[in-house]
Parts: structure tokens; sequence; C-alpha cells
């Protein structure tokens, strides 16, 4: 039973995913953001290869346009968000929730939900992470939590190649607001491989400087 109910995780409502991505994609981000920029930096998915974004966290906008940016129209394949266990609450969670999206909470994270977010890196799917934990609008420096780290780790005993690509997030207002400027930068791809023998603070560390290294390069496009 635990099972079946697990796989009903992986499933998108397919009119729901098609209602949002036309009203958010193709209404919303249209009409609210002056301009939008996305900054490849040479990138390329990986092929046969597990991926873990991890973007910054400047605002509730993030998951739209990273979703714009990474998301079916452009690689064929979901966005998978890691959130709060606060932003699965009430209508907002049941959207959600059908949209992909699942909680963890931070502190102590259940097996299921790890075993599902390791099940979801095995499968292939583009699974988000942001690693600052919450919602950081003036990119003030902080530490990272280890959730990503611990959980890269623990899927590469189920798959040989898992990906982590830093990108940048930058907007011309903080917060954003109506007819204001959006730019994504991407980072090279690190291979999570590479970083076995790795302490979590180091890895943060190194993970961190690459994810601001992007989002500087999309401040000077905002003009920022």
């Amino acid at each position: 039973m635990k099972k079946k109910s697990l796989n009903l995780w992986h499933k998108i409502n397919p009119l729901l995913g098609f209602i949002a991505m036309f009203v958010t994609q193709d209404v919303v981000l249209r009409f609210f953001f002056k301009k939008k920029k996305i900054l490849n930096n040479g990138f390329s998915i990986p092929k046969n290869s597990s991926i873990i974004l991890a973007p910054s966290h400047r605002s509730r906008w993030d998951g739209l346009v990273l979703t714009m940016a990474m998301g079916r129209r452009v690689t064929k394949k979901d966005c998978r968000f890691m959130v709060t266990k606060s932003e699965m609450r009430g209508i907002q969670g049941w959207f959600l929730k059908r949209l992909g999206c699942f909680s963890i909470n931070q502190l102590s994270p259940s097996l299921s939900t790890l075993r599902y977010a390791i099940d979801l890196i095995e499968k292939g799917e583009q699974l988000v992470v942001f690693p600052e934990g919450k919602i950081n609008k003036f990119g003030k420096k902080l530490v990272l939590k280890e959730g990503l780290y611990r959980l890269a780790r623990l899927a590469t005993k189920k798959t040989t190649s898992i990906m982590v690509i830093p990108i940048g997030i930058a907007y011309s207002k903080v917060p954003p607001n109506f007819r204001s400027e959006f730019c994504l930068s991407f980072g090279k791809p690190i291979a999570i491989n590479d970083y076995l023998n790795s302490t979590i603070k180091e890895f943060n560390i190194f993970l961190h400087e690459k994810m601001i290294q992007e989002e500087e390069k999309a401040l000077k496009i905002v003009g920022r």
C-alpha cells in the first residue's frame, strides 16, 4: 500500500499541469515581467546523468522562472520541487502537490520523503532543491543547508552519475514588481562523484561560491 501511494506522488496531473504552464508562462510571466534573460554559459543538459538543480532563492517567483527555463517545454521533463512543509498547506499545497512538488521537514526529514527524492533522482527526473533553504531576498551571506549534499550522496548508491547544476537568479527590483526584469544564469554541472571524499561543509562552500558567481552574472544583466 505504501509503495502504491509513493508511486502516485510521481504523477503530475496532466490537465492541471497544462493549465498551470499556459497561465504562468504564456500569461503571467509574459505580462508581469518586461524582460526575461537566460544565460546558458555554454550549458547543455548532461546526457545519461541524473540532475539536481541548485538555484539561489530570492523570490516566490523563482519556481516559475526556473520552470520556464528548465521545464517540460525546454527539457521535455518537469521540474520536481522539494519545498518546505509550510508551502504545502491549504489550497496552495493542493495545487503544488499535483504539479510535482513535495515537502520535506528540514530539521528531521522522514525516510519516506528521502526515498521518494532518491527515487526521482534514480529515474532521471529534474529535482530542484533550494540549498539556502528559504527565500533570501537580498542575497545575504548564509550557510547552505546540508540536505542537498546528503541526498546526493545517498543517491549515488542507486545511480552512477549525478550532476548538481548551480543557478543564479536575479531580479531588477527587490521584491520583483510589475514590468521589472529577471535573469537566470546556469553554471557548469558539478559531478557529485568528484566530491564523495569532501565534507558537507567543504562541498557547500564550493557550491555556494558557484551559485554566487552565476548570480553576479545575472545581476549585471538586470542592472544591479
